[in-house]
């Protein structure tokens, strides 16, 4: 009581601080600058994206997967700005940093908004990699975006989802859609365990006899997952399994490059790769004995060096 007694009249004494005058005054929101390294979409969502690298280099943009964030890439962004690139990736929305909108949660919004990153930045002659779900991105965005503009000089589509997974009168060899229903129950019921038990077992191969486990990696596939929202997971689902990509595939002209692993157990090889080479104008496929879905990450090396060769190819 007595400390409190003394401290009233120092309280009682005390000036209010001066205001900052760039701060946002109560209430207000505040005006969003290019240092928030974010765009808005025409249908006003935010879209976080990392740009590095020199301005007047080539730029190389990376698509991410399911349920994932650019951070997936950080080691294939490393390596090529080290090798002179500019290197741009962002956050579908709904994922990562990006705004967690209710809706839009579909390949064209998924396109659009990556033309609204490469827009803003003013993006040429870019290498677009796509990966998983970010294939699919990748495949809708150079047939209905980059090629008109003359923006896109190759594409590659790594471990990715085209042209459809789902199992369809058209493609009698893909999954059932009970395997996607079971994906739903599991978003729905308990993401975070889910969002342990795909990269602890089939994502990396780490269920494999033999395999490696890096803990590390299934805890960053975690974090990754889980802050983003569950809704634009939750309708990524439909987008990732059951768009079917066939035009998409047939309009693409520039060189693309189809990389997967034979090993892939969430995008088996047969309905995927295989069938897409078969469908671009333009395609070069690489495939990798044992090699998991998650293969970017797990054999950075080896892929990163295959991914450099493409783009400084002729091809």
């Amino acid at each position: 009581m007595a400390a409190a007694g003394l401290g009233l009249p120092l309280l009682a004494q005390a000036q209010p601080l001066p205001r900052n005058p760039s701060a946002p005054r109560r209430g207000s929101t505040p005006e969003r600058t290019t240092m928030d390294h974010t765009v808005i979409t025409k249908d006003g969502t935010a879209i976080f994206y990392k740009d590095w690298g020199p301005k007047n280099a080539q730029p190389i943009v990376f698509h991410h997967g399911w349920p994932l964030s650019s951070d997936d890439w950080d080691t294939q962004m490393l390596y090529f700005l080290q090798h002179g690139f500019r290197v741009v990736a962002h956050d579908r929305r709904g994922h990562g940093r990006s705004a967690q909108v209710a809706d839009g949660h579909d390949m064209d919004h998924y396109a659009s908004d990556a033309f609204a990153v490469v827009e803003h930045l003013d993006l040429k002659n870019a290498v677009h990699i796509g990966h998983s779900t970010g294939g699919g991105e990748v495949a809708r965005y150079v047939a209905r975006h980059g090629q008109p503009a003359g923006r896109v000089a190759k594409a590659v589509l790594v471990a990715a989802v085209p042209p459809i997974m789902l199992k369809t009168a058209a493609y009698p060899g893909g999954l059932p859609m009970e395997v996607f229903d079971g994906f739903r129950k599991g978003v729905a019921e308990n993401r975070a365990q889910m969002f342990l038990d795909v990269p602890a077992g089939p994502f990396y191969g780490f269920n494999r006899p033999g395999a490696k486990v890096l803990p590390g990696v299934i805890q960053n596939w975690w974090r990754q997952g889980m802050a983003g929202s569950a809704k634009a997971h939750y309708d990524g689902i439909k987008a990732f399994s059951e768009t079917d990509q066939t035009a998409d595939l047939k309009a693409i002209t520039v060189p693309t490059l189809v990389l997967h692993g034979e090993d892939d157990q969430i995008v088996p090889i047969d309905n995927s790769a295989l069938l897409s080479v078969k469908l671009l104008k333009n395609g070069t496929l690489k495939t990798y004995p044992g090699l998991s879905h998650g293969m970017l990450t797990v054999n950075a090396e080896l892929l990163n060096a295959d991914l450099l060769a493409f783009i400084r190819s002729d091809a």
